[in-house]
């Protein structure tokens, strides 16, 4: 007669398969295996990893003695302290950030990251903290105040970001050069080697003001955006921590003050809080 069959393998298959569904389940649910780390998961971790820009000031930056400095590192210290644990910070580069969110390099990302329709596609947005619109510095012996004044000429724009995004859809006819960096972008802007430099509005002032002899002279071009900190696509518990965070330290008065000590410094008398800062929260999405 034949030999009994033994109940050890079909078992063990019949689990295998739960496990196997189980796991599908969950990634197609967006469960937190797939979707970055919850809030209790960050306390747990003791560290909140947050990806920032090491070469923008006034908004992310390092300083001379190494330490770092700017208004997203003081929203990021602020974050950390109400989550009750420290800052890890991540530098990144403008074309790194969503990469450090779906790679799981980082929790939190603050690097200067304006929300458009296609970046909420891939990440998830909070609430905004700043608004903005792209400008164009050029040298104020050349100064360019209308696109068509760089017809024939280069455009220095860093790669990841929305001026280059805008240019390519707007302005074909213009020759971009991109760079990997902001360090990069604005070298190659004082050496001459551009026509032009193309970024985001509020820090093109800054810039402006501390490097005498260049001008933005267009102030804003394209639609107005905003600045919102992004987690990974799906992590809708730290999304929502977030949300509520941001909309408390608006009322809190907490960015009025941030701008006081990390912005007003770097900008000309006619910028004002309200050119750079949220009043009040519009929806997240």
């Amino acid at each position: 007669m034949p030999a009994p069959v033994s109940s050890r393998g079909p078992r063990w298959l019949i689990l295998g398969l739960i496990a196997a569904l189980t796991l599908v389940v969950a990634a197609c649910s967006g469960g937190s295996s797939n979707s970055g780390p919850t809030v209790e998961d960050i306390k747990s971790a003791g560290k909140v990893r947050i990806a920032v820009f090491g070469d923008l000031p006034p908004y992310g930056y390092v300083k001379n003695d190494g330490g770092r400095a700017g208004l997203d590192i003081e929203l990021g210290q602020r974050i950390a302290s109400d989550l009750g644990v420290r800052p890890d910070w991540v530098q990144v580069n403008a074309d790194s950030r969503v990469d450090a969110l779906n790679s799981d390099k980082v929790d939190l990302v603050l690097a200067n990251f304006t929300v458009t329709d296609e970046r909420k596609q891939v990440v998830d947005f909070a609430n905004p903290y700043m608004k903005v619109s792209i400008g164009v510095a050029s040298p104020g012996d050349a100064v360019i105040t209308d696109p068509a004044q760089l017809s024939g000429k280069e455009l220095a724009v860093t790669k990841g970001t929305t001026a280059e995004a805008f240019f390519t859809q707007k302005y074909p006819d213009i020759k971009l050069v991109k760079f990997d960096s902001k360090t990069q972008q604005f070298q190659a802007f004082k050496d001459r080697r551009v026509a032009a430099l193309a970024d985001d509005n509020s820090y093109l002032f800054a810039w402006a003001k501390s490097n005498p002899g260049f001008t933005v002279g267009i102030k804003e071009i394209g639609p107005a955006s905003f600045i919102a900190p992004a987690v990974k696509k799906g992590n809708v518990n730290l999304r929502d921590w977030v949300n509520t965070e941001i909309t408390n330290l608006v009322n809190d008065g907490f960015f009025q003050k941030a701008y006081d000590q990390e912005l007003k410094p770097y900008f000309t008398e006619d910028v004002k809080p309200r050119d750079i800062l949220i009043q009040s929260v519009p929806p997240a999405n």
